[in-house]
């Protein structure tokens, strides 16, 4: 039997997005309760930290200046840019372009997520602030987060606080890794 490249990536893909993980005893972690101002919710958005994503063709690992862009389109589309420079300020630029839409339109805070066709990862806004200068994206299974600002700069005594609440959504946050910002 031949090995087929593409069926591998087809599949393995999108269910490592999806976080096949093993047993857990936790309940999956369900979208912010208050419904969000979606149009305030868009535009440029510093990631402060995160777990990285490290799967085949996309990794975040030794991420600096990371910087998720969301534009909302006529039709409902939300256009996503994540650009990050690899391993350094000076590294090389990657950039991901991944599609979105808003799967809970009563509260705008659950979304589907799209790297690959006809695969979707579920996202969830996991909290933002009154003001909407700072947000966690999470997912169901916990397995990945994204702390992120409108800001790049970020005091330590305000990320440890942005910390506690990931630790109180029931994230391991040994594994949250500060993204290194410097414009």
């Amino acid at each position: 039997m031949k090995f087929n490249k593409n069926i591998f990536w087809l599949f393995i893909v999108p269910l490592t997005l999806l976080g096949c993980a093993g047993k857990t005893t936790m309940q999956p972690l369900q979208a912010y309760d208050k419904p969000i101002e979606i149009e305030r919710f868009m535009g440029s958005w510093y990631v402060i930290g995160s777990i990285p994503v490290t799967i085949p063709g996309f990794s975040e690992a030794g991420a600096h200046n990371g910087m998720e862009s969301y534009e909302l389109t006529d039709d409902g589309t939300i256009l996503t840019t994540y650009t990050f420079r690899k391993g350094s300020f000076d590294g090389k630029e990657k950039r991901f372009t991944p599609k979105g839409w808003v799967y809970n339109k009563q509260t705008n805070t659950e979304w589907r997520m799209q790297f690959l066709w006809p695969f979707k990862a579920v996202y969830l806004i996991g909290w933002v602030s009154d003001d909407y200068e700072e947000t966690i994206i999470t997912v169901p299974n916990r397995k990945y987060i994204w702390i992120m600002a409108r800001n790049w700069r970020m005091t330590d005594e305000r990320y440890a606080a942005l910390i506690q609440m990931a630790q109180d959504m029931g994230y391991n946050t040994k594994l949250i890794q500060r993204i290194p910002q410097q414009w």
